[in-house]
């Protein structure tokens, strides 16, 4: 098995409830993709850090194998969550990846 995870800071240009907003449909959107993409395990996102915590969000995600997480990255149902979810609020992303 492969655990992808992904840590995203929101840009700065939104409001305390913007964020709430913004947090709440990246989270509705990616696991909204369980069951739907073939290897993909198990999907979710974290959205309310403890107060020593420097990043905004965090998916910690579980694939069959590599190929399979390879195969999510280019899925179309997850290009059009990250494309409209993710990528226009996010400032910046860490990704790590590891086999378990």
């Amino acid at each position: 098995m492969v655990k992808h995870v992904i840590l995203w800071t929101l840009k700065d240009d939104y409001s305390g409830v913007e964020v709430d907003k913004i947090k709440s449909e990246i989270k509705a959107g990616l696991e909204g993709l369980s069951g739907k993409i073939p290897g993909l395990i198990d999907i979710r996102v974290v959205t309310e850090g403890l107060s020593s915590s420097n990043t905004d969000l965090m998916l910690v995600s579980t694939f069959e194998n590599f190929d399979a997480l390879k195969g999510y990255s280019k899925n179309p149902l997850h290009v059009e969550v990250a494309d409209s979810k993710v990528r226009p609020f996010t400032a910046s992303r860490n990704c790590f990846d590891y086999e378990v």
